[in-house]
């Protein structure tokens, strides 16, 4: 009796399974088993395996809800009881992401609130445990079922809603002109259209002849597109013609018209013979779409391509279109040709103190002036930014080309207005000659570009024909780029320190880190020898977030013999800021070396803070909250420095060295330090004196109250190694008013650059 119960069972099983498999022949099922019982989840997949679906197995909420995230499923089977998550909250993650899944609940919980629960929240089935292998197949195929039958009235309502609306659009609001002309040329149909386009009510245009429409100049051409009478592909396409409108004679439309014969069998406009062979033409069918707004935005597009949208002028593309025709016309007529390259001086700081948007009136002001100068036949051109090329053919003498450039360095050096605010630029202008200096195009522009950066380098403000000589300081520049690139690499920066001391205890109490390349051909170089590449490169945001690490890492390692708290203090990049995740990298930094954040002083520059003002303040709150101080550095040398104490949250002033380097005699009478360490007490801010190089200079900053020095007369930039011996014998400077200051010599052209 046994043997038969279990044969009429597996029967039951394998016809279930069966079914299962043909139900959603489109493609192979997916299923996720859900139970923390790994017996009954193999029992499960064992029933299952045969079936033609896939099937993934989860042992957890977590596991479960992983797989939902990840894999579409088609039937969930789920136990409600599990360790970590439950059932019911599994249903509710799958309706929350609306996840697209049947749900068959396999339960032991003999409670109806489960079961309720379950249903409340969308389950297919219930079924509790131990159930019937066959009614758990048969559910199964009625869900997989019940899915298809959706799936395919989802796709019937979606093919009839795109048909309804295809059809509404065809027959409700067609773009285009639809018409019908008899044998004679004259309209036995139009369609709504011509009256929003043409002025023309469609009966008013029943039994007129279509020349009534068409502009004068197109007659000729309209009589083969409206008197068509050939079908299929050699039917006329894409004829442009130009039509009247009823209420402005002189408002001329351009039209796309595509035309064609039609039978009598479809629209009725051919009669036949009896034999059905014979047939007679009786008009053409045609529809007509307004391009006018197209061609318009042609021309535009055409327009726009080759000219600069700011200031209207040819763009590099026409520009580079223009020389060439320019080069082939001097190489006929063997006269030279000059290349201008013109870039500002100067205007950067327009930009960020005055905006954008005052920028760009400036560019437009410049460009104005520019065109003044030009000769009948030249050509000016902006390649972006603040950069202008001229070219000036026809050259009888290289001191044609001097005088132009003489005229716009000057022209340019006048006073600039923009509401009100008077702005002084300059320019840098390069020249390039051709033959002499190039040929080609692309070789003439960067000749030229090379010679302005040569004015540049030497004072702006003026112009330079190109030279062969430029061509190697221009070689160096891009090898000492390619390098610095390679640096990270190969682990060529190092961080050296520069001590501050105190000046009532002549300790060490902080230093100042400066980065260091030690290049492989050229030795140590100074930041100031690379950095500015860095910047325009886009290298400083991987170099600076190198810096973070051997920062961390010797401030940990002076902790050990430092007598007392340690600061150091780093320049902060205004780009770094800007792009650079700077706060939380250095925050996890610091908890990576378990170091305190009071330790740290970042430096901002002015320049820093008035490039975005509110930003800056905002990023350099969040170091304040984490325990960071912020240092105004060269405090005094920028004309908003004042104002940063109010609007910034600052720590710290160092004076700049260059009101440093004034002091003469300990004994003599400097108002600009007494009032910036006035301001300082005043605001309880702690004060630093960079640069300090003589003792005359270190006493008198001590009688006047400058607490903290920094300079070559105590030490210059030391590496880490040196600095740890100095702190190893608790390096101490002998200092007071009366008795000599001991201290380190060094070079003086040192660099004030940090990151």
């Amino acid at each position: 009796m046994m043997n038969l119960i279990k044969q009429k069972d597996s029967a039951a099983i394998s016809g279930g399974l069966a079914a299962i498999s043909g139900l959603m022949n489109t493609k192979i099922p997916r299923l996720l088993l859900v139970d923390d019982e790994p017996r009954l989840l193999s029992s499960l997949y064992e029933l299952l395996k045969d079936g033609n679906y896939q099937l993934t197995t989860a042992s957890s909420g977590k596991e479960a809800i992983e797989h939902l995230s990840k894999l579409q499923f088609d039937l969930v089977l789920l136990d409600l009881r599990l360790p970590d998550i439950g059932g019911h909250e599994i249903m509710d993650f799958i309706n929350a992401h609306e996840i697209d899944a049947s749900v068959i609940v396999l339960s032991g919980d003999r409670g109806i609130d489960a079961a309720i629960g379950a249903l409340q929240r969308g389950a297919y089935g219930y079924l509790r445990k131990p159930y019937p292998h066959a009614e758990l197949l048969k559910t199964i195929g009625n869900a997989l079922h019940k899915r298809r039958l959706e799936m395919e009235n989802r796709d019937i309502s979606w093919r009839l809603e795109c048909s309804e609306k295809l059809y509404r659009y065809l027959v409700d609001s067609s773009p285009d002109i639809i018409y019908t002309l008899n044998v004679e040329g004259k309209f036995t149909f139009a369609n709504d259209r011509a009256l929003q386009l043409l002025g023309h009510r469609p009966e008013d245009l029943i039994g007129k002849h279509y020349s009534a429409l068409i502009h004068d100049d197109d007659i000729e051409k309209a009589r083969y597109v409206f008197n068509e009478r050939r079908i299929g592909n050699r039917a006329s396409s894409n004829v442009e013609l130009r039509l009247k409108h009823v209420e402005t004679q002189n408002k001329d439309r351009v039209f796309d018209n595509t035309l064609i014969s039609i039978a009598f069998n479809s629209v009725g406009m051919y009669s036949q013979d009896e034999e059905g062979n014979s047939k007679e033409f009786f008009g053409t069918y045609g529809v007509a779409r307004d391009i006018t707004e197209r061609k318009r935005a042609e021309q535009l597009i055409s327009y726009q391509a080759y000219h600069d949208a700011l200031t209207d002028l040819p763009n590099r593309t026409l520009f580079k279109d223009r020389l060439n025709l320019a080069l082939i016309q001097a190489k006929r007529s063997k006269n030279e040709l000059a290349v201008m390259f013109v870039d500002l001086d100067r205007f950067k700081l327009v930009n960020d103190t005055l905006g954008h948007i005052k920028g760009d009136e400036l560019l437009q002001l410049v460009a104005s002036r520019l065109k003044e100068r030009l000769r009948e036949g030249d050509t000016l051109a902006r390649l972006g930014g603040d950069e202008f090329t001229l070219i000036l053919p026809d050259l009888r003498d290289k001191k044609d080309a001097a005088m132009i450039a003489d005229q716009i360095v000057h022209s340019l050096s006048q006073p600039f207005y923009l509401d009100g605010t008077e702005v002084h630029v300059s320019a840098s202008v390069g020249i390039a000659v051709c033959p002499s200096d190039g040929e080609t195009v692309d070789d003439l522009v960067r000749h030229a570009d090379i010679a302005m950066y040569k004015v540049k380098g030497t004072g702006k403000n003026g112009h330079r024909f190109y030279d062969y000589s430029m061509q190697d300081a221009s070689h160096q520049k891009t090898v000492l780029e390619h390098s610095l690139r390679k640096a990270l690499e190969h682990h060529e920066l190092e961080m050296y320190y520069q001590p501050q001391i105190d000046v009532n205890t002549g300790q060490m109490i902080g230093a100042e880190g400066l980065i260091r390349w030690n290049h492989p051909e050229r030795g140590l170089l100074m930041a100031g020898d690379f950095m500015p590449f860095a910047e325009e490169n886009g290298l400083i945001i991987p170099i600076s977030d190198w810096m973070l690490e051997p920062l961390c890492r010797d401030l940990k390692e002076w902790n050990q013999f430092a007598s007392q708290t340690f600061t150091l203090s780093l320049n902060l990049s205004p780009q770094y800021l800007d792009r650079g995740d700077f706060v939380g990298k250095l925050k996890d930094a610091l908890l990576r070396h378990q170091l305190p954040a009071s330790q740290i002083e970042v430096e901002i520059t002015e320049n820093l803070c008035i490039r975005d003002p509110q930003y800056a303040i905002e990023q350099l709150k969040r170091l304040c909250e984490l325990g960071i101080s912020v240092a105004i550095d060269d405090f005094g040398t920028g004309y908003s420095s004042l104002s940063y104490l109010h609007r910034f949250p600052v720590q710290t002033i160092k004076i700049d060295q260059s009101f440093i380097k004034e002091i003469h005699s300990e004994h003599g009478h400097y108002p600009v330090i007494l009032a910036i360490i006035s301001i300082a007490r005043g605001l309880g801010l702690k004060l630093v004196a960079e640069g300090v190089e003589t003792e005359a200079q270190a006493r008198y900053l001590k009688q006047a109250g400058c607490g903290v020095l920094q300079g070559f007369l105590f030490h210059k930039a030391i590496s880490q190694k040196e600095l740890l011996r100095l702190l190893r014998q608790k390096h101490q400077v002998n200092f007071s008013t009366t008795a000599p200051v001991s201290f380190h010599s060094g070079a003086l052209n040192h660099s004030r650059h940090g990151i």
